[in-house]
């Protein structure tokens, strides 16, 4: 959904050390006899400042597993986010949290300039629909946000005026996570995709 956050009685849950719980019978997460996934990563703990970008974060890192939480306010301008990995990003998604905008997603198999989302069916290009676009990975403490290539001013995608983003950062450790992209060969014996372990 491109919901803004909310406080929603039927979807909350409460953090453990050793996992989750519901507190609710929602539809959305918990009712009663239907089967869900759950996907989770433990990021660095309580979030620290990070001022390594032109936009001050809040980071909780996790560099062994190459995985990162970033809050921030926008400014209305392009700019450079700070997300604590200690090496470039292969992966960013990004969600406006005060106002309805999509899921934003940059990876760093699809372009330069290029982007996509998790909620639309859209081609990964450089238009960003609904303006701002993470521009491209090349820094190994910050990464970029600008307009779209198409000129727009609006940067609700990633960093307009006043609004509050998260967004989930990952970085490829050799081992442990591949970050990259294939060409389907309509076979039944399928593409080969090299990851150097065993994905689980």
């Amino acid at each position: 959904s491109d919901d803004v956050e909310s406080t929603h009685g039927g979807r909350s849950m409460t953090f453990y050390p050793g996992g989750v719980r519901w507190n609710s019978d929602s539809g959305n997460c918990n009712a009663n006899g239907e089967n869900y996934a759950m996907w989770c990563w433990k990021a660095g703990g309580t979030a620290v400042s990070n001022t390594d970008g032109t936009i001050t974060t809040q980071v909780s890192a996790n560099t062994e597993a190459g995985f990162s939480i970033i809050t921030y306010t926008g400014t209305g301008a392009d700019g450079t986010i700070g997300h604590g990995l200690g090496k470039t990003p292969s992966w960013v998604i990004t969600k406006k949290r005060s106002g309805t905008q999509n899921w934003l997603v940059k990876h760093s198999s699809a372009g330069s300039g290029k982007v996509g989302y998790l909620d639309l069916t859209d081609a990964f290009d450089t238009t960003g629909s609904g303006g701002g676009i993470i521009s491209d990975f090349s820094s190994s403490s910050t990464y970029t946000v600008t307009r779209n290539n198409s000129g727009s001013d609006n940067y609700g995608n990633v960093n307009a005026s006043g609004e509050t983003y998260v967004a989930y950062c990952w970085a490829e450790v050799p081992g442990y996570s591949k970050f990259g992209s294939y060409e389907g060969n309509t076979s039944t014996d399928g593409t080969y995709v090299h990851l150097g372990f065993m994905p689980a």
